[in-house]
């Protein structure tokens, strides 16, 4: 069995400048392509994640709850945060539902704790076992409790990382808006085909900001996590190209490269 790693980037899935606006063909769209991929390719097996966009960071923004939660205000913003994700969760489901995936959501506030922002533990055999029924594990950006800030915030990132340190998938793919990493951001004339872990110190200021609210960061922080994971995980591969585009999340499935490729 192959096993890959898919985040549908916030960015891609909602209008990430206006609060609570999912883009429900844009998912309608994505779960098909995922879909038609494993009918083509059965031994493929898939954790998907996805990202909190307009919902969840909007709130997030509001409550600065990813540097920590402690006032009964902080602890109402808390829980805005996690209704609005898992209320955009619901519907990132509900759309691979109508493509026909047997879809089953593991919330990360449920099952994960965290120390100061990292995860400290997180029991992962219910995803293995779902994996090996052939079923779709769905992860997302959510709030958990920290036994130092009281209460912080983890990326669909953050999740994949701790996560492939146990599970070893192959690839790792992050489809966003961006057709992947350019080295002359905004101009947006560059595409890097591939970077490795020796290219960060020069490109660390050429990345860019995320568009839209974000709480978690934008690309520099996305490429800086995946590489350190690049390093301790030296066979994996890691994707970042455009959604947007028809049939790159199906080329991206199928082990081509529509954007740019992280490796050792």
């Amino acid at each position: 069995m192959q096993l890959v790693f898919l985040k549908l980037g916030g960015s891609l899935i909602t209008d990430k400048t206006h609060p609570f606006t999912p883009r429900m063909e844009k998912l309608d769209s994505l779960a098909s392509e995922i879909a038609s991929v494993q009918i083509k390719n059965p031994d493929l097996q898939l954790v998907l994640g996805h990202g909190s966009g307009s919902f969840g960071h909007a709130a997030a923004h509001r409550y600065a709850t990813r540097q920590g939660v402690s006032t009964p205000e902080d602890w109402r913003g808390f829980a805005e945060v996690w209704y609005q994700a898992s209320t955009l969760n619901r519907l990132v489901v509900e759309a691979l539902r109508r493509a026909g995936l047997p879809a089953v959501t593991f919330s990360p506030f449920a099952s994960v704790t965290a120390r100061d922002g990292k995860i400290l533990a997180w029991d992962h055999y219910p995803i293995q076992e779902a994996l090996s029924k052939g079923l779709l594990p769905v992860i997302h950006g959510d709030v958990v409790i920290d036994k130092i800030r009281g209460g912080t915030i983890l990326s669909t990132e953050d999740l994949f990382a701790h996560l492939a340190l146990d599970l070893h998938p192959e690839t790792i793919l992050l489809a966003g808006m961006e057709t992947g990493v350019w080295s002359d951001f905004p101009s947006r004339d560059k595409l890097l085909g591939e970077i490795t872990p020796g290219d960060i110190s020069k490109l660390g200021p050429l990345l860019g900001p995320a568009n839209g609210t974000d709480v978690t960061g934008g690309m520099y922080s996305k490429v800086t996590g995946m590489l350190a994971l690049v390093e301790e995980i030296p066979d994996l591969e890691i994707l970042i190209f455009s959604g947007e585009r028809s049939g790159n999340l199906w080329r991206a499935l199928l082990g081509q490269n529509p954007g740019t490729r992280l490796h050792r």
